[in-house]
């Protein structure tokens, strides 16, 4: 084959794994050799509207086959898939679909509102485009160094960037994925986070694509739904954050659910509270932890369940063929202990964002080491603790304040069920910590009881001075509060 990039894979799946199951969507099966056909008829009809080599096809909707299907007949064509977060409002999608300048949007009917050049939705236009398709392979040569998808950061730090992943990105993100958490052929692995985000799609579609395993979508998350799923399609392979695995645990159904098949739990965006930890102990169960962000593919480092207590906090070890490192202001290596920015080198690691050349020159470090952003250190073994985002670090007094480790501390009341602290300005310290926090029906949480729990825990100077709290906190689509709102809001 000529393409030597992902929109290969699922013509070689169906040559080795014709009538095993890719996809599985509520009642629909879908067999690698089915999942060819629709590839390459959609591949065809995509060419018809214009699509070539390097152009953009945005995607706008949940998780569906249809997603799937696209993602490999764009790539099939040497074109750039960009995923789009449905949570965003039609103005930030607009500049989206304009700063990539995607020649086709397919989208899902809720979506419709978007503007662009070209639409396909998801239903009867895109099954008359796979129609009208032709069902012969296309095969043009792509290369690994070759741009295969564009995803757009959170933008919580501004404007949002797309981040330019490569073929080789993709395909040494999958490797490092399989060896690390020992995927198989017989896993089935349950994507209940939208596959518009890095880890659903990185960590668990298309490594388990990848081994011809089956990908079972649901279009959104819901615990009873998920909790059926996972006894009636016999999962393996889940990933989530800690409220996902939370709000599981805690749900009426959970005591009920046959769990037996379950093989590799990731939870990735923050540390397991311990209680969560501990009510899947319960059940048989060990965590895979790990950090990552979009512009490593994701994944940087794994935790092993073997580790999930005698580690507890760490985000593991670098992924196999990955390097992370953790440097000090003047770009030297840290001791072990030492709190530094973490920097990831590795083939899984992006090369630029897109048409944004300053941004990309300040995201390396001489070497090719890219720039985390996030502060963190290693232990004397090597493995890796995340202390916390750079700009969310509290500088209070002189003293450094890490807001990661106040909020998992919080985290172990059992009243407080989502937390984020941020920084609130002080005449007298310049900062103080200040907890925003969502609480479980009628439980009272205030400084006082803040205080008696975090006291025996914490320095004073890290308790927060005041606690807030909300119904709802403000997230990404990818489950990180968005602190930059919540200080905008209460610093008023």
């Amino acid at each position: 084959m000529e393409n030597s990039g992902i929109g290969s894979w699922i013509e070689r799946r169906r040559v080795k794994s014709a009538t095993h199951a890719a996809v599985i969507y509520d009642e629909s099966v879908t067999t690698y050799a089915q999942l060819a056909e629709r590839v390459n008829r959609l591949a065809s009809g995509l060419r018809m509207l214009g699509v070539a080599k390097g152009d953009r096809v945005a995607y706008l909707g949940d998780n569906h086959p249809s997603f799937i299907e696209t993602l490999f007949a764009v790539t099939t064509l040497g074109a750039v898939f960009v995923p789009l977060n449905t949570r965003l409002a039609p103005a930030e999608l607009a500049y989206m679909i304009e700063d990539s300048n995607s020649r086709v949007l397919v989208h899902g009917s809720r979506f419709g509102a978007v503007d662009t050049a070209v639409k396909v939705q998801v239903g009867a236009e895109l099954d008359t485009l796979v129609d009208s398709g032709d069902p012969v392979r296309i095969d043009i040569e792509v290369s690994h160094d070759d741009p295969a998808v564009i995803l757009y950061t959170s933008g919580t730090t501004g404007r949002p960037k797309g981040a330019v992943l490569s073929h080789g990105n993709l395909v040494w993100n999958a490797i490092n994925t399989i060896v690390d958490y020992d995927l198989t052929s017989e896993d089935r692995a349950l994507m209940i986070s939208p596959l518009f985000h890095s880890a659903s799609l990185g960590m668990g579609t298309l490594p388990s694509i990848l081994k011809g395993a089956t990908v079972v979508l649901e279009a959104a998350f819901d615990p009873a739904r998920t909790l059926a799923q996972i006894e009636r399609h016999r999962i393996t392979y889940i990933s989530g954050v800690p409220t996902t695995y939370q709000l599981l645990c805690e749900h009426p159904d959970w005591a009920t659910t046959d769990l037996g098949s379950l093989r590799t739990i990731t939870c990735g965006g923050s540390p397991v509270p311990m209680r969560v930890l501990e009510a899947y102990e319960q059940r048989g169960l060990a965590f895979t932890g790990g950090y990552g962000m979009t512009e490593t593919g994701p994944g940087a480092t794994s935790l092993q369940p073997d580790h999930s207590r005698d580690r507890a906090g760490s985000a593991g070890l670098p992924h196999f063929f990955t390097d992370v490192r953790i440097v000090d202001e003047a770009g030297r290596d840290t001791a072990a202990g030492e709190i530094g920015e973490l920097q990831v080198r590795g083939p899984n690691v992006i090369m630029e964002y897109w048409h944004r050349p300053d941004a990309s020159a300040e995201a390396f470090a001489p070497g090719g080491w890219f720039r985390s952003g996030d502060l963190g250190y290693t232990d004397d073994q090597g493995f890796v603790y995340i202390s916390d985002r750079l700009k969310d670090m509290i500088i209070s007094g002189g003293e450094n304040i890490y807001a990661a480790e106040v909020e998992l501390a919080i985290m172990q009341l059992a009243d407080v069920s989502a937390v984020a602290v941020i920084a609130m300005p002080d005449e007298k310290w310049g900062e103080v910590p200040v907890a925003v926090l969502t609480v479980r029906d009628e439980a009272i949480v205030d400084e006082a009881r803040l205080l008696e729990h975090l006291g025996p825990q914490l320095a004073k100077y890290k308790i927060p001075k005041r606690v807030i709290v909300v119904d709802e906190l403000p997230r990404t689509a990818s489950g990180k509060v968005r602190k930059a709102d919540l200080r905008e809001r209460f610093s008023r």
